[in-house]
């Protein structure tokens, strides 16, 4: 059982690992497979984006319509619980089990499980006594309609989660933020990967603006559903202005070819890009202070990977021959001109040591 877990219930700020991939996130590849009872409302609702809504009015045949998981009242002994898979295997830092618009209906308590199991297990084999479950989180109060934040102290690599509810009752979303573990051993040195892929490990760790939309769509998976699923900026007014975003790669690497998407941006695209690379490899040494690194000092050497190229609508940009610097980089930095919304970047490549 897992010792000294924290609960945060805050309300102005959230907590520094909420900055984390949600590794249980539906667009992160996170599926609920199975539950006791969602009788009210379907499990699936659990990983979708936002904290969920409420429509005044809205029912349907089983009741009230909600935004969330939700079982039925139960009237025998025992509790609900749903069991989900992580998008990605990864070490799990925080959750956020959110009673967003459940007032008098929320589960006062909530306990999380984990698992990790090679391979793809069934539903069935799950529920069987042959897996082995570790307490994440022990037995812990939730608050209605709030973010209950709960930090998890464990270096542990999971797969799968259970989500167990005291005795019943709705939950709008559960976050579960931390790092994927993937296992570079197993890449070839001439493997084509996406070192920017989340699914990988990158991770969008500074831009400039992000007015309209996240910085963290840039690099989730498949394309983007819509303009609001992508990188936009507001609209700049200065002369010779740039917006830009910092990824960092998800293993050192030699970018091969480059994808830049601007799907669903038709009147708002940027009219040019262009990306750098730079290799903090040394300075991301424990003994030389990573925490200290600012990426936006002027120090920071950047090498051109892509010279400044112009963009189409709504368009997959493939760029190979264009690439001029083929060296070993940690992080890039895809630069836009002047402002505009970018659907999902690409940066396919060989692993460097």
């Amino acid at each position: 059982m897992m010792k000294n877990v924290s609960v945060e219930n805050i309300k102005t700020e959230s907590p520094a690992y909420t900055k984390l991939t949600d590794l249980a996130a539906e667009r992160f590849g996170g599926k609920a497979l199975v539950c006791s009872d969602d009788f009210f409302a379907e499990k699936e609702n659990l990983l979708k984006p936002g904290r969920g809504i409420f429509i005044d009015g809205k029912y349907t045949d089983r009741g009230k319509w909600m935004d969330g998981w939700e079982s039925r009242r139960k009237r025998t002994a025992g509790h609900d619980w749903c069991i989900i898979k992580l998008g990605t295997s990864g070490i799990i830092r925080g959750l956020d089990i959110d009673t967003n618009f459940f007032l008098g209906n929320h589960p006062p308590f909530a306990s999380v499980e984990a698992c990790s199991i090679i391979g793809a297990p069934t539903a069935k084999s799950l529920q069987s006594a042959k897996t082995k479950w570790t307490e994440i989180l022990p037995k812990s109060p939730l608050q209605p309609g709030s973010q209950n934040f709960f930090e998890i102290p464990s270096e542990k690599i999971w797969t799968h989660l259970r989500l167990n509810i005291f005795p019943d009752g709705g939950v709008a979303r559960l976050k579960v933020y931390g790092e994927v573990y993937k296992n570079w051993s197993l890449v070839k040195p001439h493997e084509l990967v996406d070192l920017a892929a989340a699914v990988n490990g990158a991770q969008s760790v500074l831009c400039n603006d992000m007015f309209f939309s996240h910085m963290d769509n840039l690099i989730m998976p498949g394309r983007g559903v819509n303009m609001g699923d992508g990188w936009e900026t507001k609209r700049n007014r200065t002369p010779g202005n740039r917006d830009w975003v910092i990824v960092k790669l998800a293993h050192k690497g030699e970018i091969k070819k480059i994808l830049v998407d601007t799907s669903h941006f038709k009147g708002n695209y940027p009219d040019t890009c262009s990306i750098e690379g730079i290799n903090l490899s040394d300075l991301l040494l424990p003994e030389k202070g990573a925490g200290a690194i600012d990426l936006n000092s002027s120090d920071l050497k950047w090498t051109e990977i892509l010279p400044a190229v112009k963009l189409q609508a709504d368009f997959e940009h493939f760029f190979e021959n264009q690439i001029t610097d083929r060296g070993h980089f940690t992080h890039i930095r895809l630069n836009i001109f002047p402002d505009g919304g970018i659907s999902r970047l690409r940066l396919f490549g060989f692993k460097k040591k």
